[in-house]
């Protein structure tokens, strides 16, 4: 159990059967009553926000989330297997349950899977993986990194924008967050 007095952006509660993480928490103290705590919370599993007020002192229970690094080693339809290297115990997990993470994921990548009552809640990625380039426009000569950027596919089958000079087959680092190219592989 968690008191609401302990809310800090991040923590995540159990509430309705589900589980939600504080985005945001402000206590408030009027001048007349008591004193309460205003909460913006997000879904863990289908990433609804909502608004919930809660009295100072209230306990809620809070979420057992366990975090284990698994290492992605085969895709099976549209099915993403990971591997507990340790265990040797597979996940299965699909698109929606991969998120965004599904833009950059390769075999023999780790990442940390969340888990909660044995349910997947979400794949968290390196900040950054080194992908190769495998469609765009060709290079031409004079592009510099200052000037323009175009799209390319990279092995996953995303497509990140990267500077004019950059050409097919090339490896360049990919920021996981938001898709942004960070530059080629040293």
């Amino acid at each position: 159990m968690i008191s609401s007095n302990d809310f800090r952006s991040g923590v995540t509660i159990e509430l309705d059967g589900s589980v939600w993480r504080v985005i945001e928490f402000l206590h408030v103290k009027p001048g007349k009553g008591s004193a309460f705590v205003r909460t913006k919370l997000k879904n863990a599993q289908t990433g609804s926000v909502v608004e919930k007020t809660f009295r100072a002192g209230e306990t809620v229970p809070q979420a057992t989330l366990e975090k284990r690094t698994m290492q992605h080693t085969y895709k099976e339809g549209d099915q993403y297997v990971f591997m507990d290297m340790e265990t040797f115990e597979e996940a299965r997990l699909n698109p929606n349950q991969m998120g965004t993470a599904v833009n950059y994921v390769k075999e023999e990548m780790s990442a940390d899977i969340v888990f909660w009552n044995d349910q997947v809640l979400e794949v968290q990625l390196p900040t950054s993986v080194i992908l190769e380039i495998t469609e765009t426009d060709p290079g031409v000569k004079g592009d510099t990194a200052t000037g323009g950027t175009k799209p390319a596919i990279v092995e996953t089958g995303a497509q990140v924008m990267v500077p004019l000079f950059i050409s097919i087959g090339e490896r360049i680092k990919v920021d996981t967050r938001d898709g942004s190219y960070l530059g080629r592989e040293t």
